[in-house]
């Protein structure tokens, strides 16, 4: 009998919920601010590579007000192993002087304003939702949007998509644990280029296995 896409979805969450660590964290700051800036910082590169870098450049500019206050070419020096550091140097400045001129330095939890921030889309926004605000966040990366397109949730492509039809096929209070269990799992066993399908927990309700 073929599975709905609710069934897939229920099946995939207490399956590697119950296989994954109980808290599951890619980046290392904890603080709202710093956190923030990481998720920026994280695009195209490695979240290793992240982690390192945010330990100098918060060590320098430990504040909201310390990096809106900074010299961009001194950051663009910090940051430059991440990638794509010139336009990531200019939204992490400007996410900080956002924050400093218009949340008295305090990071929001609501996803407009969240957005409002320069260099913040939905993922990185949902990040904040999730894990600071400890509300309901489907966040969409690429490990994300490639697994659950695999197991057969959704068909689409577009991130915001995803999120919409992913959000649909389980209790909200599911969405945060969902999003970090399927991104492991990305990372873990279903690669983008090999992914391990005879050795994944997942694959009798997966719609891609066998391959």
């Amino acid at each position: 009998m073929e599975l709905t896409k609710e069934s897939r979805a229920e099946q995939t969450f207490l399956i590697l919920d119950r296989i994954s660590p109980a808290q599951i964290t890619f980046l290392t700051q904890k603080d709202p601010f710093r956190l923030l800036i990481s998720v920026i910082m994280s695009a195209q590169t490695t979240d290793r590579q992240v982690n390192e870098v945010a330990e100098v450049l918060f060590s320098r500019y430990p504040t909201a007000r310390d990096l809106a206050e900074a010299d961009i070419e001194t950051v663009k020096s910090i940051i430059r192993s991440t990638g794509y550091f010139n336009a990531k140097a200019k939204h992490i400045i400007n996410a900080a002087r956002d924050l400093v001129e218009h949340f008295d330095s305090t990071v929001p939890l609501r996803m407009e304003e969240l957005t409002s921030l320069s260099g913040v889309g939905r993922k990185t926004a949902s990040v904040i939702i999730g894990q600071i605000a400890r509300k309901p966040a489907i966040i969409v990366d690429t490990h994300f949007g490639r697994v659950v397109r695999r197991i057969g949730l959704t068909e689409q492509e577009d991130p915001e998509r995803i999120e919409r039809e992913v959000a649909l096929l389980l209790p909200p209070e599911r969405h945060y644990r969902f999003s970090m269990i399927v991104n492991l799992h990305g990372r873990q066993v279903c690669h983008a280029k090999k992914p391990k399908c005879e050795a994944c927990p997942v694959a009798p309700f997966c719609a891609s296995y066998p391959l």
